[in-house]
């Protein structure tokens, strides 16, 4: 999604697999029930393979940016280091950008309906977290 002035938080969906990142932004976007919601996977390896990639997360991240932050949600511990490692460089992201400790699924159906009507980076955050607390039973 283009969300160039948008207004809205961006959300990032880290993955080590790019069908699995693809897959939970289709949907977050489609239980959102928003057309150009604002959520973009970065899954995979530079080579297409399974991994992470700072490139691809970026590139992700500046598509989704309208303007009011990025949400950055991840699967696994290598995604984590390498989502953090970009925000200490502190110029590859937009800012603000955060890392969101929330489940991948989960957390990414609550950030991106949070996001589509508008909230602010820490409402986005919180509400993801939040996906933690969802019971199955």
């Amino acid at each position: 999604m283009a969300a160039a002035e948008s207004g809205r938080v961006g959300i990032v969906l880290v993955s080590h697999s790019k069908e699995v990142a693809d897959s939970v932004a289709r949907l977050a976007a489609g239980l959102a029930g928003v057309a150009d919601a604002p959520v973009a996977g970065a899954g995979g390896g530079p080579d297409g393979g399974l991994g992470t990639s700072s490139e691809l997360i970026t590139d992700a991240a500046h598509r989704v940016d309208g303007g009011a932050g990025v949400a950055v949600l991840v699967d696994l511990g290598s995604a984590v280091l390498t989502v953090k490692s970009l925000l200490a460089e502190g110029d590859e992201l937009p800012e603000p950008a955060r890392l969101v400790d929330a489940p991948l699924v989960e957390g990414a159906v609550a950030a991106v309906v949070t996001a589509a009507g508008g909230a602010d980076l820490d409402a986005v955050a919180a509400a993801a977290g939040e996906a933690y607390d969802y019971r199955k039973l």
